[in-house]
């Protein structure tokens, strides 16, 4: 499959480990693909991105906070949040007793200091996801707008919730993207 990936989709996966790296986290997750993503520039995805809004960096700075946020929850969704706090259990109160006695981000995953990260499972299947969205549109090669895609028409995963709340969803990127297409399924 990656073979398929254009030179932007390949920078975006590389950047995206080095997010990891630099956070010392024990795997690559859909966090740090956004991330990545919202760095680039020139490209079909940043395109889109800077469409919808998300150019400046102050509201990329915003993104990475959410994305933070998102991960000290062990990567609960709003959704899985709110299910739990209907059967009494408070997400935040347990996040914040664990971060007292271990530390901030204790709840985020290992940390690791060197070797190579592996992808999590939510991270795969954007990549996989891509490939999906890019064979729907005919298109040949597999782009950063096809991760921005994947990416954003995971139901429940955390990075696509950061982005809805920025009104950025499957509909609005396909919009960009293609046009009269919208209305199509994004895999």
């Amino acid at each position: 499959m990656f073979e398929r990936f254009t030179e932007a989709a390949r920078a975006v996966v590389k950047e995206a480990v080095v997010h990891a790296e630099r956070e010392r986290a024990e795997q690559v997750d859909e966090g740090h693909l956004l991330l990545a993503l919202l760095e680039r520039r020139g490209s079909r995805g940043a395109f889109v991105l800077d469409a919808l809004g998300l150019a400046d960096e102050a509201r990329r700075a915003e993104i990475g906070r959410a994305i933070g946020v998102a991960r000290r929850r062990a990567g609960l969704s709003r959704a899985d949040t709110e299910a739990l706090a209907g059967l009494g259990i408070d997400v935040d109160e347990i996040v914040a007793r664990v971060e007292e006695a271990h530390g901030v981000g204790a709840l985020a995953g290992g940390r690791r200091v060197g070797g190579r990260r592996s992808f999590t499972r939510e991270a795969k299947k954007v990549l996989e996801g891509s490939l999906r969205v890019a064979v729907q549109h005919g298109d040949r090669s597999i782009g950063d707008e096809h991760l921005l895609l994947a990416l954003v028409s995971r139901t429940g995963g955390t990075a696509s919730e950061v982005l809805e709340g920025y009104g950025v969803n499957a509909v609005g990127v396909e919009r960009v993207l293609y046009g009269g297409d919208a209305g199509r399924a994004a895999g």
